[in-house]
């Protein structure tokens, strides 16, 4: 029976890449000189250090722009508090992966309210559908590109 999984991952490898980009253009910016910026990873999470909350902001667009252009998608990306002490500014960027269980539970709602013939189960932070026939496979994918689930969605394993 065909398959597939619906996952939310990030590329690690191509946000280090951007990630090491964004800090060379800050340090080669002019407007940047002498700040110490920088933009570090903590686990799974960013941490964006500059002068004031406008460079924050400047940093976060440079780092989206460098994201976008390795296919990594910025909606994975929440921004926190910007906090503000001893004339430096930080912010903590969370990247989010894997799929929760309430945005799950509402992917399966958008594809059993569809009356695709397909089976939908939640397995840790994928879910898994299986169906028949690869084209209701493939109307469920572009259902779940289409719908508003506020996170990234990729297929994998898909199976026939």
């Amino acid at each position: 029976m065909p398959s597939f999984n619906a996952v939310s991952e990030v590329d690690t490898h191509e946000l280090t890449n951007a990630l090491d980009q964004t800090n060379r253009e800050i340090s080669n910016r002019y407007d940047f000189r002498g700040s110490d910026a920088k933009v570090v990873q903590e686990d799974s999470a960013l941490r964006i250090e500059a002068q004031s909350e406008f460079q924050i902001d400047q940093i976060y667009d440079i780092l989206t722009q460098k994201m976008a252009k390795r296919r990594v998608d910025v909606g994975c990306l929440e921004r926190g508090q910007v906090e503000e002490a001893n004339l430096r500014a930080r912010q903590v960027v969370a990247v989010r992966q894997g799929i929760d269980q309430a945005i799950a539970k509402k992917m399966i709602k958008i594809v059993k309210d569809s009356k695709i013939k397909v089976q939908t189960a939640i397995q840790g932070d994928k879910v898994r559908v299986s169906g028949k026939k690869r084209d209701d496979l493939q109307k469920v994918m572009s259902l779940l590109r289409d719908a508003k689930l506020g996170i990234p969605v990729q297929f994998e394993n898909f199976r026939h």
